[in-house]
């Protein structure tokens, strides 16, 4: 038998994390995967971001993946809403030995800061350093979303893109301690 952790109506409001007026954070919900789900199908969307899941199309493998973050101990997953509403996630989790970050708002709330305070929250929340994150090098929506959050590039790599369907060069960024 599987554990999934309590819904989001589990967590008194003192323990939601208000951003903004219109934007919170609070722990990963099940009924919040519909909504990853629903977002990840985007193809303009998965293009940007380049490296997604594989096939995002996949249920299955979304949800072993999920299954996988929400029951590791290490990462911490937040739930990003608006007025209530799920328009994204953002992540710390552990990768070859140090700790990264990554988002996701869902296309349409593009725009809107809603990335940068997101990850800005998170960051308080997450109060290790340093923090690693990487972007696709023409992705510069995201790169301005890690540079307003003060992460600085370090270097570049270049990996396979799923949502690409190619390599391509990404930086690694870091947010110093």
């Amino acid at each position: 038998m599987h554990h999934q952790p309590p819904g989001p109506e589990h967590y008194p409001d003192t323990y939601r994390r208000a951003v903004t007026d219109d934007l919170r954070l609070r722990p990963v919900g099940e009924d919040d995967l519909l909504e990853f789900f629903a977002h990840q199908l985007d193809p303009a969307a998965n293009r940007m971001a380049a490296f997604g899941a594989p096939d995002p199309t996949d249920r299955r493998a979304f949800a072993a993946h999920w299954a996988r973050i929400l029951t590791d101990p290490g990462i911490v997953a937040r739930t990003v809403t608006v007025d209530g509403e799920v328009v994204g996630h953002v992540l710390a989790f552990p990768a070859a030995g140090r700790t990264e970050v990554s988002y996701w708002i869902d296309r349409p709330r593009w725009g809107r800061g809603y990335a940068s305070r997101s990850l800005a929250a998170l960051l308080r929340e997450v109060t290790r350093r340093p923090l690693f994150a990487r972007a696709a090098v023409d992705n510069a929506a995201s790169l301005a979303v890690l540079r307003k959050c003060g992460f600085v590039v370090r270097g570049t790599d270049r990996a396979y893109a799923p949502g690409r369907g190619h390599e391509v060069d990404e930086y690694l960024l870091e947010l110093p301690g």
